[in-house]
């Protein structure tokens, strides 16, 4: 029948079109359902076209720099406009390349607004599909203002990512609400092409689902670039005009009132799950109290034979672990026993400058359990490679239980830590102790040598400091 199919996802994100590739690659006759371009907000409008931007602001702070490395260069001109084009031509190849996916393994797209119906059943405008395996709702996440302090986001002077990323100009000034990784990196952004940038954070300090040494790290270096930073602070209220917003921002704990004046916000607290007007609750899917989609270790919901995948199925709402549970769900639709998930070892990564990435427990979560730890560092100013490049900003940073080894937990600030984490990652996957990190032998003079160094900080026996 040309509307049954073995599989239909719902969303052609991360992972909703990984999930497709892989079910398709078993065999199984699958469809993705995407009303908006193939990628999702990853490729479209979050982790592509950011990291596009990111690398021009990287571009610039380094030919402000260039002096040092014998590079004479004029006055500096930046211009937001061309470099927004650029990163939607990186976006825009990067959803052309999901759509050669899809039809390489022989993927059928169902263009429009999908709508669960009983029995693994999908609506798409007057059309229903059925999928005679399973239904995999993968349906993402957006992001959310705050509108209770008057800060809905109304896309001129109250913006989101989605916004910001579409900018010809960049606003004079800017304040972001919200210090997690997406307003750091727009901060970062914001800051190279010359804006006066304000981080808001409620909680104690910037990063704060990261390691505290590694938000003092970016704290310290985001100074130096006179980034204003406000942690422990609650907007409690806005005043938004038609060309500026005021801000009335509280100190923790009831402390001095400060106002704040700025062209534009810039809304980063957080994100909203897609589980509205999607057919759940006829369908017989229930939702967490957190709003998620419940699912079991198998991912599948509490309707027998629909599964949820990526945000909505609970956090970390990362790309990359949506990837793996869309393999995950693939494998075990074509009756295969997939390796479970470690959802405490899923790398965690901001890519201001310095990156930060981490994975397992911070130093604080460990003294919660109690646990008999140790803690191994090395600062990339004593690593040959980063003085070199002039990048000695941040640390290598492992945490190792003090009887056995095992890493608990292991956090880096600097250049390139969005790379170096994964020697970190795979250890931990397949259980190797800080001394097996010793014996792989890293080559000189690298950035990896400082991981080689904390592992052995950690065992009381570090070289190079």
């Amino acid at each position: 029948m040309a509307n049954q199919f073995d599989v239909i996802i719902l969303g052609g994100g991360p992972a909703g079109y990984v999930a497709a590739i892989r079910a398709a690659q078993l065999g199984l006759a699958t469809a993705v359902v995407e009303q908006e371009k193939l990628g999702g907000v990853c490729v479209n409008i979050g982790c592509i076209p950011t990291k596009a931007l990111l690398h021009s602001a990287y571009l610039i702070n380094a030919v402000h720099e260039a002096g040092e490395f014998g590079i004479e260069v004029g006055a500096v001109k930046t211009d937001y406009g061309v470099a927004m084009k650029r990163s939607r031509r990186v976006s825009e190849q990067n959803s052309k390349g999901v759509e050669f996916l899809m039809k390489k393994h022989k993927v059928t797209v169902i263009k429009g607004t999908g709508v669960l119906q009983s029995g693994k059943k999908i609506k798409v405008g007057s059309d229903v599909y059925e999928a005679k395996r399973a239904v995999v709702l993968a349906t993402g996440s957006r992001v959310k203002g705050i509108p209770q302090i008057g800060l809905e986001i109304n896309k001129t002077t109250v913006i989101s990512s989605d916004e910001a990323l579409l900018l010809e100009k960049i606003p004079a000034s800017l304040a972001i609400v919200g210090a997690g990784a997406v307003g750091m990196e727009f901060a970062d952004i914001f800051n190279a092409f010359g804006a006066k940038v304000t981080v808001i954070e409620v909680l104690p300090r910037v990063l704060p689902l990261e390691d505290a040494e590694s938000s003092v790290a970016v704290a310290r270096s985001y100074k130096k670039r006179k980034i204003d930073m406000l942690a422990g602070a609650a907007v409690k209220q806005a005043a938004v005009g038609k060309d500026n917003v005021t801000l009335e921002v509280q100190a923790d704990g009831g402390g001095a009132t400060q106002r704040i004046e700025v062209a534009a916000v810039l809304m980063a607290a957080g994100r909203a799950v897609n589980t509205e007007n999607i057919g759940l609750k006829e369908a017989g899917v229930q939702l967490t109290d957190r709003g998620f989609i419940k699912v079991d270790a198998s991912l599948q919901t509490t309707a027998p034979g629909v599964y949820a995948i990526g945000d909505v199925a609970g956090p970390p709402m990362l790309a990359h672990k949506g990837s793996r549970e869309g393999v995950f769900v693939a494998e075990l639709l074509a009756g295969h026993k997939p390796h479970p998930i470690r959802y405490d070892n899923v790398p965690s990564v901001t890519y201001c400058h310095p990156e930060v990435a981490s994975i397992g427990l911070t130093e604080e979560q460990c003294k919660e359990k109690k646990l008999d730890y140790v803690v191994g560092r090395f600062p990339f100013s004593a690593n040959g490679r980063a003085r070199g490049t002039g990048e000695t900003d941040g640390f290598v940073k492992i945490i190792r239980d003090r009887q056995y080894g095992e890493i608990l937990g292991a956090h880096i600030v600097g250049a390139h830590a969005s790379e170096l984490i994964h020697e970190l990652t795979v250890a931990r996957e397949n259980e190797y102790t800080v001394e097996e990190v010793d014996l792989a032998i890293h080559a000189h003079p690298t950035m990896s040598e400082a991981v080689a160094e904390a592992a052995l900080d950690s065992l009381g026996r570090v070289m190079h400091i």
